[in-house]
């Protein structure tokens, strides 16, 4: 059965396997104690701190490892905030960081900081310059991640980190997507990555801070990992992410080419096969195995378990699925669809006879779900209003019902006439203007219900 969701998280690289085996003989001992099995710990832990610190391009007395990446953004994050202070308390970030960062904002911001959110393009990708525009004298920090983890976009962070440099500003990049690839380029401050993205054992996060930030850990402190991630190291576990990073890297370039080529397949034929799909995220500058494309009419949750059925394991930031019941941060601030969102992250290894499979059940997928919503040309939309528009009450009805709706009624007035729709399901706020700009229609605007909750939103026909 292929498992295309590593960007959630990856299966344990047999490297990382053989290393964590090795070392729960070797590495179960207190490393802070001087005893001969303290000191055996102790020389795996540091070994695995060179190696990961060498991956990372940092010195190795500037990481730490932490429970997990989360725990390595927050204590990233709070630490410098804390520590600048004095300078101010602005936190710049955009507006497609994971939700883990934006979490720690909205701590930030319930205690009195201040944050600013840098939007993006269409495909996903914050304009270097605009960032920069954002960093005013009082900014403590800045975020930027290194590429997006729901449509593989890479970002900017050379160009940023330079402007944050030349600012005073200290750049926190979470690089959990990218590391298993290479490097994060410029002059950052902090970084922060998680094994189990890479083929690590979960339960491992890294946290660099770069000499010359100011930090200042929050909460309760010990001796351990310089005071920023308290608690027992789990030796074994580190040697496991440290050994297994270093195996994918050596891994890296061969794999980047392979699988970018199987991805460009997909962006290619999913749009032939399958009627009234987006491909979202940069077709160019992007993360070589990850591609994400939002297909119309189409309830996220029962596409992806149809495709669990046909044997392929997939992700998705639709709206419409049950571990996300609003819409992606993401996909709204680029603008684009969100229902039926399906995102593939290829693991290394995989073949292309694999992504044919894949292409060759998704049509079928897509098509059986969108019968059973009645897509468009299946059933007629309520009707009423002035003569020449309709009226379509989608009110009570979820993602994708109102854009389905939508699209039934379009096709029955003339070009010129309009369309509004009656939504209280607040995807539509993101959907409905999507749609208009998949289809070429023009979304004119939308306004409160009056007595009601719930919101017009209005479309003229334009084709």
């Amino acid at each position: 059965m292929p498992y295309f969701d590593v960007a959630s998280s990856a299966p344990l690289h047999p490297v990382a396997r053989e290393a964590l085996l090795a070392s729960l003989d070797e590495g179960w001992a207190d490393p802070a104690r001087l005893h001969r099995e303290g000191r055996r710990a102790r020389m795996l832990l540091d070994a695995a701190r060179e190696a990961a610190a060498e991956a990372l391009g940092c010195r190795a007395d500037e990481l730490v490892f932490t429970p997990s990446g989360t725990q390595a953004v927050h204590s990233g994050m709070s630490g410098v905030l804390a520590g600048r202070r004095r300078t101010g308390r602005r936190l710049v970030r955009s507006a497609v960081e994971h939700s883990c960062v934006l979490h720690a904002a909205q701590v930030h911001e319930a205690a009195g900081g201040t944050v600013a959110e840098v939007g993006c393009d269409r495909a996903g990708r914050v304009a270097a310059a605009e960032f920069a525009a954002a960093l005013t004298p009082d900014t403590a920090l800045a975020a930027l991640q290194s590429a997006n983890h729901e449509v593989g976009t890479e970002q900017p962070v050379a160009e940023v980190a330079e402007a944050c440099a030349a600012a005073g500003v200290p750049l926190l990049v979470d690089a959990a997507q990218s590391l298993p690839w290479g490097p994060v380029p410029g002059p950052w401050s902090v970084l922060a990555g998680s094994a189990h993205k890479w083929g690590g054992p979960p339960g491992v996060g890294l946290l660099a801070v770069r000499k010359g930030t100011r930090f200042a850990p929050r909460g309760p402190v010990d001796e351990r990992e310089s005071g920023r991630s308290p608690g027992f190291e789990n030796v074994p576990a580190i040697v496991a992410a440290a050994a297994s990073l270093r195996a994918v890297r050596a891994e890296a370039a061969a794999e980047a080419g392979r699988l970018r080529g199987l991805v460009a397949r997909i962006r290619e034929r999913v749009a032939a096969l399958v009627p009234d799909v987006e491909v979202v995220g940069d077709p160019e500058r992007r993360l070589p195995h990850l591609v994400t494309f939002s297909c119309l009419y189409v309830d996220g949750e029962s596409l992806l378990h149809g495709l669990d059925r046909a044997g392929f394991s997939v992700s998705s930031g639709s709206s419409c699925t049950s571990s996300t019941l609003t819409p992606s941060h993401v996909l709204k601030a680029m603008g684009v669809l969100s229902e039926g969102n399906v995102r593939v992250s290829l693991p290394s290894g995989t073949t292309a006879d694999e992504v044919e499979r894949f292409l060759d059940v998704l049509p079928e997928a897509v098509r059986e779900v969108r019968a059973a919503l009645g897509a468009p040309g299946t059933a007629a939309a309520p009707a009423g209003g002035e003569p020449g528009s309709l009226v379509v009450d989608a009110l009570g009805e979820r993602c994708p019902v109102p854009v389905i709706e939508l699209a039934k009624a379009v096709g029955r007035v003339p070009v010129g006439a309009t369309v509004t729709v009656r939504s209280d399901d607040e995807v539509a706020a993101l959907d409905i203007p999507a749609w208009c700009w998949t289809q070429g229609q023009e979304y004119v605007g939308e306004r409160p219900l009056e007595g009601e909750h719930g919101t017009a939103y209005v479309v003229r026909r334009r084709v």
